[in-house]
């Protein structure tokens, strides 16, 4: 096969991106984060930056890895995607951006201005099918991959429980 010819997507990866709201993504050596998405075009829509979801080093990278439930809410598939960032001057922004930002919830403003405030310091990122899937079907591991919590300046002490009256201790 040619670099000019596209890979086919698996049937699998197709209909999970179609259904995709929710998408775990990972770049690089970074532990995956979850992210709202849209699909659209055989490819998953992410826009991250100020005032929307943080996803360090999506907008830069060139590669990530993305991980998506099925119906039942666990996990199905993983698979490589190409990341193609989408600039805010192109006819692509101006086809996509609307249609991202109609798909948002709890948006403050109309789609078209949150699209106008997203060209400002957001990254608008295609994420699309390159490969064959990393882990599906078998291949998935039976283990919860639950990680310890990661460090944040979000700690406070915890305080005892409040009691209106008295409790005797026996």
């Amino acid at each position: 096969m040619t670099d000019e010819q596209e890979v086919p997507v698996p049937p699998l990866v197709a209909e999970a991106v179609k259904k995709a709201a929710v998408a775990w993504v990972a770049v690089g050596d970074r532990p995956p984060v979850a992210l709202w998405c849209v699909p659209l075009d055989g490819g998953l829509y992410v826009v991250s930056g100020p005032g929307e979801q943080s996803a360090p080093g999506l907008a830069e990278a060139g590669t990530a890895t993305v991980t998506l439930r099925g119906d039942h809410g666990g996990r199905i598939v993983t698979w490589p995607a190409e990341v193609t960032r989408i600039a805010p001057d192109s006819e692509q922004w101006a086809t996509v951006a609307p249609q991202v930002a109609a798909k948002r919830l709890n948006a403050s403003g109309s789609p078209a201005e949150l699209a106008e405030r997203w060209t400002a310091g957001c990254a608008l990122s295609r994420l699309a099918p390159a490969g064959a899937p990393l882990a599906a079907g078998e291949s998935l591991p039976d283990d919860s991959l639950a990680a310890p919590p990661r460090e944040t300046t979000a700690v406070r002490k915890t305080r005892r429980p409040f009691r209106l009256h008295r409790v005797r201790r026996r």
